[in-house]
């Protein structure tokens, strides 16, 4: 074990080296993994700082320890608190940078956002971080329990590069500094990852070669065998989170949705509106509506009967919305929505998109495809969604449509302009038995047109309209005139 340890050591100050010993800062909380890179650094000469974030007033087991530990090891350390009532104005910062609103995740990077304000103010230009000790060296209480720890400590590893680093990168770079997680770096991740798993779990001790170094290095075992929160809990942050979504009745999810400014591809039928309505039902921020109109009634990617009414439908909303033209050429309408995504980016500070997209791949990958070259995260909640259980769900929640086209075997002129209804869907579930149907209408069998959903503050009214067949099941419900109505007013007439 010696031998092995002799390694590590080796390896670990190898990586330190890599830095030139300009000012640095280290992400500090007092556990094994931030504690051996402080020692490691003040025995090369290193001019750093220590830096530790926590709520105020909250017994923080991170700022006791990390205090605890600089004071034997003589580290400069300095520490920051923030109170409850600040808590939301760094996650509207934060949340828009890191693109997710996972609890886990926001709450890390609220503990980095405050510690590395410190390193800001220092002038550091780079920090240190523990990150990726957990991953190389079986960290978790889940390891324990572990039938090939080092098979799943390399599994652990991808979602740390591809998550957690990938988090912590965006926090560093939006603050002007390069975050640097040593226990990540190749050459230890290599050798390390071999190591017999008996060394990194001992006695039911994680991190047991780690923790045993740091003692034989003249670390008192009250430090080095210390069990660690992870960031999120020692800091408190967490906490303060969840005290602020039971404040507003919610989960920690959905007070952090909040935060997250989308915009909907919006195309007037119900699928676009039924993504919307979801994503605000878990108190996403919808900043604006996103409608492609297009020359050509056949395109490939974009809805286009009736796409004028979804200006009143915005209406309806009381949301903005955003009109691009396209040919609907075949992949130069992407170039529109591409345009149309970087106006919402510019005008409306959207971080990502709701679609309505349900099988279809060819929109998707599409949509996905521009959405990552914007940095835009992309929403589709009805995604491989049961095709009935969608359409029961719309009659459910109170949404009125009607089909604004048909072309499909078993549909005729009736189906055009009419309310649907549950005896409806009844009818295409017994269509698509019979004659393979889409229920949904996702293979453009049907399209929708919606007139009234939660989401609507007034109810869309048709004045003039007509239907335009051009055979027995394949025609169109032109909208000529409408407008809104007030809905109270307009129930207070049902009722009289």
């Amino acid at each position: 074990m010696l031998k092995i340890q002799n390694k590590v050591e080796e390896l670990l100050i190898r990586e330190l080296k890599k830095t030139s010993k300009k000012k640095i800062g280290l992400l500090f909380s007092g556990g094994v993994d931030s504690l051996v890179l402080a020692y490691y650094l003040k025995k090369l000469n290193y001019d750093f700082t220590c830096y530790t974030a926590s709520m105020k007033n909250s017994n923080s087991e991170d700022l006791k320890q990390a205090k605890e530990v600089a004071k034997f090891l003589k580290l400069n350390l300095k520490h920051k608190e923030i109170e409850t009532k600040q808590v939301p104005k760094y996650l509207k910062k934060i949340i828009p940078i890191i693109k997710t609103t996972n609890p886990v995740d926001v709450s890390v990077a609220l503990t980095l956002q405050v510690a590395e304000e410190l390193a800001v103010k220092d002038k550091v230009k780079i920090v240190f971080s523990g990150l990726g000790s957990d991953e190389i060296f079986g960290g978790y209480n889940r390891h324990k329990t572990s039938k090939n720890l080092n098979k799943d400590l390399l599994e652990g590893l991808k979602r740390v590069y591809e998550g957690d680093l990938k988090r912590d990168r965006l926090i560093a770079e939006n603050n002007g500094l390069e975050i640097i997680a040593p226990y990540l770096e190749k050459e230890l991740v290599d050798y390390a990852i071999k190591i017999p798993e008996k060394y990194k779990i001992k006695n039911e001790i994680n991190k047991f070669i780690l923790r045993d170094l740091a003692i034989k290095n003249g670390i008192p075992e009250e430090f080095a065998l210390r069990p660690k929160k992870a960031a999120q809990y020692g800091s408190k942050f967490d906490k303060a989170i969840t005290k602020l979504a039971k404040k507003e009745k919610k989960r920690k999810s959905e007070y952090l949705n909040q935060f997250m400014k989308l915009g909907v591809l919006f195309s007037s039928g119900k699928d676009s509106c039924y993504s919307a309505y979801l994503m605000k039902k878990q108190n996403y921020s919808l900043s604006c509506l996103i409608t492609i109109k297009s020359s050509n009634p056949d395109s490939y990617m974009f809805h286009t009967p009736n796409i004028h009414l979804t200006e009143l439908q915005a209406k309806a909303m009381e949301l903005p919305i955003l009109f691009q033209e396209t040919t609907g050429k075949k992949e130069d309408e992407l170039k529109d929505l591409e345009i149309a995504l970087k106006k919402a980016q510019k005008d409306f500070k959207i971080q990502g998109i709701v679609t309505g997209a349900l099988f279809s791949d060819y929109q998707r990958e599409r949509i996905e495809k521009i959405a990552e070259k914007l940095d835009l995260e992309v929403f589709s909640p009805l995604w491989h969604k049961d095709q009935e259980e969608e359409m029961r769900e719309l009659i459910e929640n109170d949404f009125k449509i009607i089909f604004s086209s048909i072309a499909a075997y078993g549909l005729d002129k009736k189906w055009l302009g009419k309310i649907i209804t549950n005896e409806d869907i009844d009818k295409l579930v017994k269509l698509n038995k019979k004659c393979k149907i889409n229920i949904a209408g996702e293979g453009g069998e049907f399209e929708s047109l919606t007139l009234d959903c939660p989401l609507f503050k007034k109810k869309l009214e048709i004045l003039e309209s007509k239907k335009v067949m051009e055979n027995e099941c394949t025609g169109r419900y032109v909208i000529e005139k409408s407008n809104l109505v007030d809905k109270i007013a307009f129930q207070k007439v049902l009722l009289f």
